[in-house]
């Protein structure tokens, strides 16, 4: 196992910004764990350039926690195995974050099992705390923080998450053992809730965007608001995505791209345009069409094509493609082209498949 990642690092790492892909899950038609394809999937992440993954998260399929199915363990244990290998040839390691879910006890005993696979941070889904207020939600989030760094989770309510107010993260950013925030409410005025929380608390909490629908424009958007007296901008440096789970080696040059343009004093027109083909990208992986109903199956199609998947399997059976969903992923396809990274799979495919 890696050795233990020093909070100072962790801190560095996450403010640099990084494309962090929201791992999906390699099934056979049988709906059982494709170890092979699941390992596949890391080591393609992996040389595509992202900074770290996120293993157990709503993409990994949320049932996988169902102790009759009992693949959370595993699939963390794989991610863990996978991520020590490609460490030994890397500069800084992989960051490496596992989605923590449930009420308080649930998440403790979550967090735990992170920290003992070499887990660098928990992502905090407080999608079953619907009614809970401010301080009991502070409260939780405190427990779980006295075991692992957390990552906020602002997940936006379409996909399991609750409306979470300016007050409550005002107060989240408070919790020494918080590292950084993924912004996901698919909401402008709810994202700048966070954003302000964060500025005024003068912390270097790291950000996030996991809003789908405004990738690029989070990335290259200075957030200025008043902090004690003076102004203080604040960026969202990279991102924690289902979408960056596939085209991955694309996002990472993506984020650099936005990376330069936060430094230039006008954003460029083509990187604008960008905007547009992206968030267009993520509607027909997504299925916005139909609520995100095909949202996972979504990726793994695209990830069957280009190899890395045998099907589109998911542990629901019922959890497939919308009707129309496959014709709408074949427009992006051929609308952007320049956005697909096939060559590079093609590349390195048999390389990860073996064993």
């Amino acid at each position: 196992m890696t050795k233990k990642l020093e909070l100072d690092k962790l801190r560095a790492l996450l403010n640099r910004g990084a494309v962090i892909p929201a791992h999906p899950l390699a099934l056979t038609a049988q709906r059982r764990l494709d170890e092979r394809r699941q390992r596949a999937l890391t080591r393609y992440y992996a040389e595509a350039g992202a900074g770290g993954m996120a293993i157990g998260v709503h993409t990994t399929q949320f049932a996988i926690r169902d102790p009759k199915i009992g693949l959370f363990e595993p699939v963390l244990q794989l991610g863990a195995e996978e991520m020590d290998r490609a460490d030994r040839n890397r500069e800084d390691p992989l960051i490496r974050i596992g989605g923590i879910c449930g009420e308080t006890e649930q998440a403790v005993r979550e967090a735990e099992l992170l920290t003992r696979l070499g887990y660098h941070a928990g992502l905090l889904n407080l999608g079953a705390l619907q009614k809970t207020d401010n301080a009991a939600l502070i409260r939780h989030c405190r427990a779980v923080a006295e075991i692992i760094p957390v990552m906020g989770f602002y997940l936006q309510p379409a996909g399991g998450g609750r409306l979470l107010s300016y007050l409550f993260w005002r107060e989240f950013v408070t919790i020494e053992n918080v590292v950084a925030i993924k912004i996901a409410p698919f909401n402008r005025y709810q994202t700048l809730d966070v954003v302000r929380a964060v500025a005024e608390s003068g912390r270097e909490i790291a950000l996030y965007t996991g809003n789908d629908d405004n990738i690029v424009m989070d990335l290259v958007t200075p957030f200025v608001f008043e902090a004690g007296g003076e102004q203080r901008e604040v960026r969202i440096v990279g991102g924690l995505l289902g979408h960056w789970a596939v085209w991955t080696r694309s996002a990472v040059h993506l984020l650099q791209e936005c990376h330069a343009a936060s430094h230039a004093t006008e954003i460029p027109k083509d990187l604008l345009r960008k905007t547009v083909e992206v968030t267009d990208s993520n509607a027909a992986f997504f299925d916005v069409a139909n609520q995100f109903a095909g949202c996972i199956a979504g990726l793994h199609e695209v990830l069957q094509r280009q190899g890395i998947l045998e099907g589109i399997w998911c542990l629901d059976p019922n959890e497939t493609l919308s009707r129309g969903q496959k014709a709408e992923i074949d427009r992006v396809y051929a609308a952007y082209p320049h956005w697909n990274d096939d060559g590079f799979v093609r590349q390195g495919l048999d390389r990860w498949l073996s064993s």
